[in-house]
């Protein structure tokens, strides 16, 4: 574990006040860097960052300090800083040189933009401000990352009503401890490494949020018996031999860590509760991956599960031998550490592995919605209101049997367009295909019936009475296409292209 000391946070609204007047923000990077210097730093190069700070501006000042992580004079920091305050809370530290004195960054901290606009900063140990952690094993295991790709998904999918309680499982350096604090009343945010904690501690407080419950420990043992509106949580879920690594690895075999966190959520979940996962998962011969994960699902919830990746076991090795480094170790040592994954899914007779979303809502239905899924097409972030969304609609299908939604009345969704593919001049289409461009981004073949249906939907009509009528002008008999049609009613609302109309 890193053995440096983490700053103190007793001045923190002082040096936040210092941040922000020197415009050290994510708007404020984009107008200094431009947006391929500012895109470099998050695949963790620092070149063209390096390149456009070759000034003494107050924000040039606090980039290469607190981002790029290179001594700057003490008389520039003096300018731009409440000096003594960050020297005595251990923000930087003097580093005497020849020619003068200079002070540098013992953490780094890095502007992060909140959902509404706010301006929030990011505390993380050096060098590992955005995860692959580009070789952080030599930091120690114990590093703290900050924020990258996997943190700000899982922030997008979240589900932002307000609540009373929320826990952030596995906090890391506090970022959806950060998002929580906007919309719950009380938070609470655990982690098995102590200075993770500390981290968290020092983002909430240099962001101007709420500080949150804190607690030391693994999974849910730290909160054994209480129960939480929202659940969080971006786990260590990398499937590996061993626990090398705390902020990756799981320390226990195969994808146990995720299935076991999921399964005990159940317990930790109020009732109308959601919760939100990352995720890796084993594809093992012989069995199908959607009904492993179907298994982890706890009794009571209703659950949307979304595969986004499947890597193979040697891409899969590759890329988190990388992450650690491992591949800048001699060729006998990366040799003998690649051999240790590979004989590790041999052992489990693992082909591939999955990565994605999971989503829970305790709904303590008898009947629970479980949708699995792969979708590795692009998507609309945040997608908050769109998970939202998806478990109001498997309430109301099921509550609705095919009776009832031909008594119902529905509006196509704003988003959606129709597509028709057919052959030049043809006087029919192929086929007819409905297209959201918002959201999950869907699409999906309808017959000329379904098409029919889902254009004149305005919300004015019954389903039924529609049917009708495209039983007529199709010369069908209409007794038949009511019974046949309630499936694709019930799909097209699954899948968000149609919305239910209350009310008269």
């Amino acid at each position: 574990m890193s053995t440096t000391s983490l700053p103190a946070p007793d001045h923190s609204p002082r040096l936040r006040d210092a941040l922000l007047a020197g415009d050290f923000t994510v708007d404020g990077l984009l107008d200094l860097l431009g947006a391929p210097a500012y895109a470099a730093l998050a695949r963790s190069e620092t070149v063209p960052a390096l390149r456009a700070t070759r000034g003494d501006t107050r924000l040039e000042t606090l980039v290469r300090l607190f981002l790029l992580q290179r001594p700057v004079p003490a008389e520039r920091a003096r300018a731009v800083l409440p000096l003594g305050e960050c020297l005595a809370d251990g923000w930087v530290v003097e580093d005497d040189d020849p020619d003068g004195a200079y002070v540098s960054a013992t953490v780094d901290v890095r502007p992060y933009g909140g959902p509404d606009g706010e301006d929030w900063f990011i505390v993380s140990d050096l060098g590992c401000a955005v995860g692959g952690a580009s070789g952080a094993s030599g930091h120690g295991e114990g590093v703290v990352l900050g924020v990258g790709g996997a943190s700000t998904t899982l922030a997008g999918l979240t589900v932002r009503t307000p609540v009373a309680k929320a826990l952030d499982v596995g906090t890391g350096s506090g970022i959806q401890a950060l998002h929580a604090a906007r919309h719950a009343t009380r938070v609470t945010a655990t982690d098995l490494n102590p200075r993770a904690l500390e981290c968290a501690r020092l983002t909430l407080a240099l962001s101007g949020e709420p500080g949150a419950d804190l607690r030391a420990g693994s999974l849910f043992e730290p909160v054994d018996g209480e129960t939480y509106d929202l659940i969080v949580s971006n786990p260590p879920f990398v499937i590996s031999p061993g626990a090398r690594l705390t902020y990756r690895d799981g320390g226990m075999g195969g994808d146990d860590l995720c299935r076991t966190l999921v399964r005990e959520t159940g317990e930790r979940l109020a009732d109308g509760g959601y919760a939100h996962f990352l995720a890796n998962w084993q594809h093992v011969d012989g069995e199908e991956w959607q009904d492993r994960l179907r298994s982890w699902v706890p009794r009571g919830c209703d659950a949307w599960i979304v595969q986004r990746e499947v890597q193979d076991v040697t891409r899969y090795a590759e890329l988190w031998l990388r992450d650690s480094g491992d591949h800048e170790a001699d060729p006998e040592t990366y040799a003998a550490r690649y051999d240790a994954w590979l004989d590790e899914f041999e052992a489990r007779r693992t082909r591939a592995v999955g990565f994605g979303w999971i989503t829970l809502r305790k709904s303590g239905s008898e009947r629970p919605s479980v949708l699995v899924e792969e979708w590795p097409h692009p998507v609309e972030q945040p997608l908050g209101e769109t998970v939202r969304a998806h478990f109001e609609r498997q309430d109301y299908l099921r509550d609705h049997d095919d009776a009832a939604l031909l008594t119902a009345r529905f509006a196509l969704a704003p988003e959606v367009v129709q597509e028709q593919v057919g052959l030049p001049g043809a006087e029919d289409p192929e086929h007819v295909v409905l297209r959201q461009n918002r959201g999950m981004r869907r699409a999906t073949k309808v017959d000329t019936v379904a098409a029919g249906f889902a254009g004149v939907c305005d919300g004015s009509l019954s389903a039924g009475r529609i049917l009708d009528a495209i039983a007529q002008l199709m010369g069908e008999d209409p007794v038949l296409l009511r019974d046949r049609t309630p499936q694709a009613i019930r799909l097209l609302v699954e899948e968000g292209f149609l919305v239910p109309v209350e009310g008269p």
